[in-house]
């Protein structure tokens, strides 16, 4: 048995945000969910439908892992990662820091934790682990979920060598804090013009602006998408508002960075990328809302209605990147 000292089991909004935040606060350093958000870079939007899925699914955060990695190069971070195929040395990886006594990161298949009340697959799900014994391990996993969780070593396992969609075989990591730690404010500025420059310059028509702008055009199609529209509808509305994002798809959890960045920094076009955000945010939270009803009643104008704020939101969301991008 090993449990690490001192670690603050501090279960935040989303998963990869919950995770950093343990370990970079055991290594001393404690900054907001929003500004560990904000300084990865982590908005973005996706839509992704093909004939293989059931649903369409809407993300509105870069990749599995980017945010790590773009955390840990903004803040000189030195991130050590392992990734295997074998399960013995699998649990090495994770075993060895905890001995050590530091929280190690883990990305698995949520789908596989005893304690996870949805059973879907998600292959991009992130813990934090600080301890374990001859039958569970210790993990720090969102509020939702209940931050400080446990399950089976054996369900640890197969959820880490999960294969599929956004999965890592056996991805594990940590972080240290370089022996002189940059000042992250002066990252800021940085952070959000690579956000923006990413986000106006996508390559296919899928993501970022253009791709909200296309889910406005897919959208008030879905009750025929939909193979059980009065489950994948409302499941739909939920993870978006509910699914780790925060809230709005990720845009509440943006608004708020962009809020410490103006008490922060004096500057109008952050001021102005903060209400457009702000507003972009309530929004989402409507199309959510919509998308969900569309399902329980059956109602197409629901859907037609979301479709136009989605456009809507596609103009918005690329004034304020527009806006943000000259900082």
């Amino acid at each position: 048995m090993a449990v690490v000292k001192d670690v603050e089991a501090r279960g935040m909004h989303h998963c990869e945000t919950t995770a950093l935040g343990v370990l970079l606060r055991h290594e001393g350093l404690d900054l907001s969910e929003p500004m560990l958000f904000g300084l990865g870079s982590g908005l973005s939007f996706v839509y992704w439908d093909s004939k293989g899925m059931p649903f369409p699914f809407l993300g509105g955060r870069v990749k599995p892992f980017d945010l790590t990695r773009n955390l840990a190069a903004r803040l000189g971070l030195t991130l050590t990662t392992e990734e295997t195929t074998s399960p013995r040395k699998a649990w090495e990886n994770v075993a060895a820091p905890v001995d050590a006594g530091r929280p190690v990161g883990v990305q698995l298949d949520s789908y596989h934790l005893d304690y996870f009340r949805s059973k879907v697959h998600f292959g991009g799900h992130v813990v934090a682990m600080y301890g374990y014994d001859e039958h569970d391990v210790h993990l720090v996993d969102t509020a939702q979920q209940g931050g400080a969780v446990r399950t089976s070593r054996a369900g640890f396992a197969m959820a880490r060598a999960a294969r599929g969609p956004m999965t890592a075989r056996n991805r594990s990591f940590t972080v240290t804090l370089p022996a002189c730690p940059l000042a992250w404010q002066n990252q800021i500025i940085p952070a959000v013009k690579d956000c923006a420059d990413a986000f106006l310059a996508a390559p296919i028509a899928n993501l970022g602006y253009r791709g909200i702008e296309k889910a406005g055009r897919q959208v008030p199609g879905w009750l025929l998408r939909a193979g059980e529209p009065e489950q994948d509808l409302p499941r739909a509305g939920l993870l978006m508002e509910q699914g780790g994002t925060g809230g709005a798809l990720f845009r509440a959890l943006y608004r708020d960075f962009l809020d410490e960045c103006t008490r922060l920094i004096d500057d109008d076009d952050l001021r102005a990328g903060h209400r457009l955000y702000a507003e972009a945010a309530v929004l989402w939270t409507h199309v959510s809302a919509l998308i969900a009803k569309a399902g329980e009643s059956g109602d197409a104008e629901c859907l037609a209605q979301a479709g136009a704020i989605l456009r809507d939101l596609s103009r918005i969301e690329k004034d304020a990147m527009q806006v943000l991008r000259r900082l």
